[in-house]
């Protein structure tokens, strides 16, 4: 069994207490902290059954690493986790195979090169959730890891999207065109637009760090380059805004590609 793990903020710890209590160690408060919000947390925590155990802020920041605990945080096992992006996209593909074809789900996969910033990663985690993104894939060597700062700014989503890093991103983007998934990266020199893109079917959009973009060989090895629109004054997106205005217009596009009931 791996070691255990912080998280702490109300919306990380609270997304552990709503899906996996079982896996909580012991939740830690500031019980100076008597708003609203604390009170609504600690009969959270105590409905479900969790040790609860009252620390201070400087215990906390001890815990944490850090001042950004909102005054909670718990000790967890991990997850149990797919463990390959291969195993996720198998069984994508059996659970697709026992439905009818308008009924399957297609992958919509997305890809970080070169973002090292854990606020950064943490904020396209909670976005790749809310638009139903099956994967994350970043590259081992150009990218930030899993951490109780990212695990904080996702707001739960580390603890639910799949966030593989691989050894080398263009061959696992070649292993993807071998499943039939279409990959699309984000270039402000593309000539198309998103909005010209179809991504009804399986597709990993691929986004690069704000200003840097991506790496020249991961560029070259997409099958599509396309470009969002900027109609003011600044050059690019932030990768985390850029990642939710792509996701959606992909949730969009499918939405209203569902057959009408």
């Amino acid at each position: 069994m791996s070691s255990p793990k912080v998280l702490f903020g109300f919306h990380a710890v609270g997304v552990r207490l709503k899906t996996a209590p079982q896996s909580i160690i012991e939740v830690y408060f500031d019980p100076a902290r008597r708003d609203a919000r604390m009170r609504q947390f600690v009969d959270k925590v105590n409905e479900v059954g969790v040790r609860l155990i009252e620390a201070d802020g400087i215990r906390l920041a001890k815990l944490c690493g850090g001042h950004g605990h909102q005054g909670v945080c718990a000790r967890v096992q991990a997850l149990a986790q797919v463990h390959s992006l291969d195993e996720l996209l198998e069984n994508l593909e059996a659970a697709n195979a026992a439905l009818p074809v308008d009924q399957r789900t297609q992958p919509l996969i997305l890809v970080l090169d070169g973002v090292t910033d854990p606020h950064n990663l943490g904020a396209c985690l909670r976005v790749a959730d809310g638009a139903g993104v099956h994967a994350v894939i970043a590259p081992k060597d150009h990218a930030a890891g899993i951490n109780a700062t990212v695990a904080k700014v996702a707001s739960g989503a580390a603890e639910t999207v799949p966030y593989f890093m691989v050894t080398n991103l263009a061959r696992t983007l070649n292993e993807l065109k071998e499943r039939n998934i279409w990959i699309i990266g984000t270039s402000d020199a593309a000539t198309h637009t998103l909005y010209q893109a179809d991504l009804t079917a399986a597709v990993a959009l691929v986004l690069g760090a704000e200003g840097d973009g991506m790496r020249q060989l991961t560029a070259k090895t997409c099958d599509q380059l396309v470009s969002i629109p900027m109609r003011g004054a600044v050059e690019s997106l932030n990768v985390s805004v850029a990642s939710g205005v792509c996701l959606y217009e992909a949730v969009r596009q499918r939405t209203q590609a569902q057959p009408k009931a």
